[in-house]
């Protein structure tokens, strides 16, 4: 091993190469690194033979599918997070991730259901509360849910103000008041 890292350091070799042979937990770090460049197709790839050598790693399944939303693979990306939460059911990071997987591909229904155990268990999180209510508000297959659309989107606005995430606050506050609008609860303010 001492050779390969040697190699790497001095550019001969590279640990992407097929002469090495890598273990799960290699690949799942080259994977990392793709990522943290951008290469998210090399990424994918390093992190699917993670996967193959150790199908049972969560991580390494969230973080491929995050690499499949990063190339808009979402289908594959939605496959993937489903994996990753059959294998860490009560990971909210993966449920999230998979919750606006699903809001991207506009199943509303199944990102409600993942959005809803996350702010459930971590009521403070403003993304989850936004991604709910855009999932709500867009939900078509039922009665609207109009309180449950207003309550977590003003939830959101304030948790994005209170971690000074001032654009997001702001994107969401223009959702909350077309949804009030659309709903009936007040009148346009400009």
């Amino acid at each position: 091993m001492r050779v390969v890292v040697l190699l790497v350091l001095f550019g001969w070799g590279s640990l992407s190469s097929n002469a090495w042979s890598l273990d799960a937990e290699q690949w799942f770090v080259e994977g990392n690194q793709f990522s943290s460049e951008g290469k998210f197709e090399e990424a994918a790839r390093a992190y699917q033979k993670s996967i193959d050598q150790n199908p049972k790693a969560p991580v390494a399944h969230y973080n491929l599918g995050i690499a499949y939303k990063n190339l808009r693979q979402l289908d594959k990306a939605a496959v993937v997070l489903e994996k990753a939460v059959e294998l860490a059911p009560s990971n909210l990071d993966i449920r999230l991730t998979l919750g606006n997987i699903y809001n991207m591909q506009e199943r509303w229904k199944d990102a409600i259901g993942q959005l809803n155990i996350v702010v459930h268990r971590q009521r403070n999180d403003a993304q989850a509360h936004g991604n709910l209510g855009w999932a709500y508000y867009n939900y078509k297959d039922g009665p609207p849910f109009k309180q449950m659309v207003i309550l977590n989107l003003s939830k959101a606005v304030e948790l994005f103000k209170k971690q000074n995430q001032l654009q997001a606050a702001e994107s969401t506050r223009r959702i909350l008041e077309e949804a009030k609008i659309k709903f009936g609860y007040q009148a346009a303010i400009p």
